[in-house]
């Protein structure tokens, strides 16, 4: 894996890091070796084109004007050829970029969406969603097209300075050294203020994402922003960030007008020192007009790839900072870590030892010295208050989140030890929080399968949604739409369970599978749910008594420990913990 960047204690890079960093990109860009070779032999026979308008006017302007010197049509027939073949060249280096552009796009975006679907699951917690999108949708276009047309311009600029600087060395070396002076003073400026450009780079992206996240999560929340009456508290909110983003535009813009400002000034006290002296070797007959005209046309025309040079600074930054943050979600993100072990299909025997669960290292533990044995074929109803580390406990068996302490096996396995496509395989999972994809329906249902439309069509039916199907005009290849929002909320988690019952694992997780059902709703989907969970290993998570009152066991949680086992009529006779909640919210449920 390629280094990240170094960094000082101030978080700025470090200096001669540019090479390292743009050895970061390459290996995206450098796979178009025809488009490359294309673009920089197109850039080459531009530049050299350069002089040559200069070089016309010298033996124009002393030669040009007296009768029978030379043939006249041979100047504007050569400007012709000239121009022709500079457009041509400039013609085949865009197009060439273009696709060098576009194919690194493709390889980098490839590459971070693949990472996006390996990554530890730490990843989703550490950024939001519109951070994670900006970064792979906008930001690697926004870079990469800065970035390779800042650099094919900056080797343009630099070879069209070689070529002039050879012309004027040619014309008059000693006036040459004069505008050899200005380069040094150009790498200064432009050093000094690239620094500054980068680091209002990164920040300008931190205050877009932060902008962006308000604007989601008013998107997400606007009924109850609307309902609360938060719109002044939200709008202030955006204000702040707006401006903040403001303010960094207009120092980024601050830093890169003055970089241009010098560097004109600069070239015009050259170009003043130049003419002077030129004024003086022509009083003493040692410049002819037309060499006077040519050399101070080369060197005006020296001007604008200096001024372009200066600028080249503005998108390279911009262009690297930008990219520099796909490549650290690759590179600074590790991958799942996965086992070896495979099985078809598991029995269904699952086993906690001593689990300990704590999302920080210095925070209290959700799950504490946890142990259960679950047996092949058992179904096991967990129920405790919010917050008692119910969702946690079966959100570790897919490894979705990791145990701080302890071990859980899968048929005797380690479940670190299994293949993790292979341990997942083996668990169905309806979750409250259902998401479905902007796919047909048969597509969602068959999430990562085959699709099998009489297969589909009977698991909607086991899910009480054979009705609603029948009403679809494109019955199976419907589009929900962004998270089937136009279906209710009762239809999306029937749509979830169809899904379970399709993939037909051998370990079920429900966790409040039937939340969102109505009463009629929740009788047709109990069934399905009960023959589904035959000769399986279920874990249900449930407020309802009809969801777990048939479990063949029944666990209660509080702080992350089981405080009361059995079945549900042991339980009630207990009188205890399970008896007082079934009397607060089960039996009224």
């Amino acid at each position: 894996m390629i280094k990240p960047i170094e960094k000082d204690s101030q978080g700025m890079p470090n200096k001669l890091t540019l090479l390292r960093r743009l050895a970061r990109v390459w290996p995206y860009f450098s796979g178009s070796k025809a488009g490359w070779a294309l673009a920089i032999g197109a850039t080459i026979v531009a530049s050299a084109t350069e002089p040559f308008v200069p070089a016309l006017l010298k033996p124009l302007l002393d030669r040009g004007f007296q009768r029978d010197s030379f043939n006249l049509w041979l100047v504007p027939l050569t400007l012709m050829l000239l121009f022709i073949i500079r457009g041509l060249s400039g013609f085949l280096a865009q197009l060439a970029l273009a696709k060098v552009t576009n194919d690194g796009l493709l390889e980098l975006r490839k590459a971070m969406f693949g990472k996006l679907l390996s990554a530890r699951l730490t990843l989703f917690a550490d950024q939001n969603a519109s951070t994670i999108a900006n970064t792979v949708v906008y930001e690697v276009f926004n870079g990469s097209s800065s970035l390779i047309n800042a650099i094919m311009r900056l080797a343009r600029d630099v070879l069209t300075l070689l070529a002039l600087i050879g012309y004027l060395v040619y014309l008059n070396w000693k006036l040459t050294l004069i505008v050899g002076f200005l380069f040094p003073a150009v790498a200064f400026v432009i050093q000094v203020l690239s620094k500054r450009l980068y680091r209002l780079t990164k920040e300008s992206q931190t205050a877009t994402d932060s902008l962006a996240y308000v604007v989601e999560e008013n998107v997400m929340a606007h009924r109850d922003i609307r309902l609360h009456g938060a719109q002044a508290g939200q709008a202030s909110r955006f204000d702040v960030l707006s401006h903040s983003l403001r303010r960094l535009s207009m120092k980024s813009t601050a830093a890169y007008a003055g970089m241009s400002a010098i560097t004109q000034v600069l070239a015009a006290m050259a170009l003043s020192a130049v003419i002077s002296i030129a004024l003086m070797q022509s009083a003493e007959n040692t410049t002819t007009v037309g060499g006077f005209v040519a050399f101070v046309t080369a060197m005006l025309l020296l001007i604008a790839p200096i001024k372009s040079l200066s600028d080249a600074a503005t998108p390279v930054t911009r262009g690297l900072a930008a990219l520099e943050r796909g490549l650290d979600l690759m590179d600074l993100t590790p991958n799942e870590a996965s086992g070896s072990f495979t099985k078809a299909r598991a029995l269904g025997n699952i086993e906690f030892t001593n689990i300990s669960v704590a999302y920080k290292t210095d925070s209290t533990p959700v799950i504490k010295e946890f142990s259960l044995r679950i047996t092949a074929g058992e179904t096991l109803a967990i129920v405790g208050a919010s917050g008692s580390g119910k969702t946690t406990l079966v959100n570790l068996l897919p490894r979705f989140i990791e145990m701080s302490a302890g071990n859980i096996t899968l048929d005797g396995q380690d479940i670190r030890d299994w293949d993790l496509a292979c341990l997942r395989s083996q668990f169905a999972l309806v979750s409250q929080h259902v998401v479905m994809l902007n796919t047909s329906i048969a597509e969602n249902v068959a999430l990562g399968q085959p699709i099998d439309r009489e297969r589909v069509k009977e698991c909607m039916s086991a899910a009480n949604l054979a009705a609603m199907l029948a009403e679809l005009p494109q019955g199976l290849d419907t589009v929900l739409g962004h998270n089937a929002m136009q279906l209710s909320g009762g239809q999306r988690q029937r749509l979830a369970i169809a899904r379970a019952l399709y993939k037909n694992a051998p370990i079920l997780i429900l966790d409040e599978a039937t939340s969102a059902l109505d009463t009629e709703s929740e009788q047709a989907v109990q069934e399905a749910i009960r023959r589904l969970t035959s000769k399986r290993t279920s874990l249900v998570i449930a407020h309802r008594l009809s969801t777990i009152q048939n479990a063949d066991r029944i666990i209660m949680m509080d702080a992350g420990r089981i405080i009361e086992s059995g079945t549900h009529k042991e339980l009630l006779a207990k009188n205890g913990a399970f008896a007082h909640l079934y009397r607060l919210g089960f039996q009224s449920a």
